[in-house]
């Protein structure tokens, strides 16, 4: 796990989204798991929300018989927190690399970007907009892409790359994301990704 994000859960904030991470609470349930006061608790959660990590659930009656607003963490605040997918694909790959040839992982790999693809597909646009399209959909995916227009077209560049833990070991995986990016755009896409110490994503498309 991350430094920052170890830090993170250790502070007070961290652990009130370690707590509703498990379950929705109010207000008096995160200052009692806390012990701390119920102001101390809403200015928490009110930093929490406007970095929308948190928000609001329904309610439910407390002991007053008042209404008390119940919290839960949001998609974004699940997205900080680890998850296997690169040691699953890694493994994968391992296996498919000792069982195959070399020819057909990288075909199913290249359908993987094609199948991508069709999830994230922008119907009757232009290639400038395909190609601006298709540079979001890399950074939704961790890639951070920008489109430079060129004298002979585009390139995608990332300033980041979603399987950097993985291209070292299986330089293949690029090709996943090619037939993604092709796929998008409407047409060949080049991969000229950077394979170095921080793997960075980058591609060339044709303007014809």
């Amino acid at each position: 796990m991350a430094n920052w994000l170890e830090r993170m859960l250790e502070s007070t904030r961290g652990r009130v989204l370690t707590l509703l991470r498990r379950e929705t609470r109010t207000v008096n349930d995160l200052a009692a798991e806390l012990g701390l006061t119920d102001n101390a608790v809403r200015l928490h959660l009110a930093a929490l929300e406007r970095d929308g990590l948190v928000e609001a659930a329904g309610t439910q009656r407390e002991w007053t018989g008042k209404p008390a607003v119940l919290y839960r963490t949001t998609a974004d605040a699940e997205a900080l927190f680890p998850k296997p997918y690169g040691a699953i694909l890694g493994a994968l790959l391992r296996d498919l690399e000792r069982e195959t040839d070399r020819g057909e992982v990288e075909r199913l790999l290249r359908q993987a970007g094609r199948s991508l693809a069709r999830d994230a597909a922008l119907a009757d646009a232009d290639l400038a907009s395909r190609v601006k399209h298709a540079a979001e959909v890399l950074t939704a995916l961790g890639g951070l892409a920008e489109v430079v227009a060129e004298d002979d077209g585009y390139r995608i560049q990332g300033f980041s790359c979603p399987l950097a833990d993985l291209v070292s070991e299986h330089p293949s995986t690029c090709q996943l994301a090619e037939s993604l990016v092709s796929e998008l755009v409407g047409r060949p896409a080049l991969e000229c990704c950077e394979r170095g110490r921080r793997p960075r994503c980058a591609f060339r498309i044709a303007a014809a």
